[in-house]
């Protein structure tokens, strides 16, 4: 097993190279050759949850059009609103990139 140092250091070197990635199709590639179908699937749904509840959908409507279980619409809620809040920041980065204007958790 290698010194936590070094892990780390491969792991950030995996995610400047994802940085560097300059479009979509590109991106589409890099994750193809990078993961397993069920991976890239897995991610995907994970996505589509989180975008999802991020778009106010409730539980049943995201089960019903996901095919996600009920357990990993919860955990994909969690890591949405109590975790890092990277993934929020790159909705709502979206969110602004595509004019989408949604009350601030303190207006509502």
């Amino acid at each position: 097993m290698p010194p936590r140092g070094r892990k780390k250091e491969r792991v950030m070197s995996l995610y400047e190279h994802i940085v560097e990635i300059g479009t979509v199709e590109e991106c589409l590639r890099f994750f193809e050759d990078l993961c397993a179908p069920t991976e890239l699937q897995a991610m995907e749904q994970r996505f589509n949850v989180a975008k999802m509840l991020h778009d106010g959908k409730v539980y049943t409507a995201i089960l019903s059009e996901t095919g996600a279980s009920s357990a990993t619409v919860s955990r994909v809620n969690r890591a949405l609103n109590y975790s890092t809040g990277g993934m929020k920041e790159i909705m709502e980065r979206m969110d602004e990139k595509n004019g989408i204007a949604r009350p601030k958790e303190d207006e509502e």
